[in-house]
């Protein structure tokens, strides 16, 4: 079976036609997989949840999160700059194409009721970002500590310049984007 990277070396053939390149430098590439997921204030209230979110998101992409802190304080949230609220992980090269390929082939398909991806998540400048309301899905987990669950916000970074670009270059690489057709029922709804 084809994993992402050899779809991506592939996808200069497939996009030359319909976008023009003469280079292979100007195709569209992945330049980083981005995980983040919000603990918001778990660290005042307990402190082993916060452990338990970065070790499980350190289990799920194979490589140690960072925390992030709050840059500034709010009072209405009791919320002082410097706190930790959320974690990240930055992947690049073989471990960002090993996550990529374990999100779109095992753990996208074993969420429920999985009909693809809306194509609304690709932005004007050739990200897509889409969120992942339950971390379980991935394989790592393991199914008896279902009472700790969060969600990820997981962030493809590429070098497409256009939407339409970034909408292709994602459709090579194997995303599995919903038709056009059935994002038009969705929103009707």
């Amino acid at each position: 079976m084809e994993n992402v990277k050899q779809k991506e070396e592939k996808s200069f053939t497939a996009l030359k036609a319909k976008f023009g390149y003469t280079n292979k430098m100007a195709a569209p590439k992945l330049l980083k997989v981005v995980v983040n997921t919000s603990t918001g204030s778990l660290l005042k209230k307990d402190s082993k949840k916060n452990t338990f979110v970065l070790e499980r998101l350190m289990k799920v992409t194979g490589q140690k999160p960072s925390l992030r802190s709050a840059k500034k304080s709010i009072a209405s949230f009791k919320l002082r700059q410097g706190d930790p609220i959320g974690v990240m992980v930055t992947l690049r090269g073989a471990r960002m194409y090993s996550f990529l390929d374990k999100l779109l082939n095992v753990a996208l398909p074993r969420t429920k009721d999985f009909r693809g991806i809306s194509q609304t998540t690709v932005d004007t400048i050739g990200n897509m970002t889409l969120s992942v309301k339950e971390h379980t899905i991935f394989p790592e987990t393991s199914d008896e500590e279902l009472k700790d669950v969060f969600g990820l916000a997981i962030t493809l970074v590429s070098t497409a310049k256009t939407r339409p670009e970034a909408l292709e270059f994602f459709k090579i690489i194997g995303v599995p984007f919903k038709s056009e057709e059935d994002s038009k029922k969705s929103k009707k709804k």
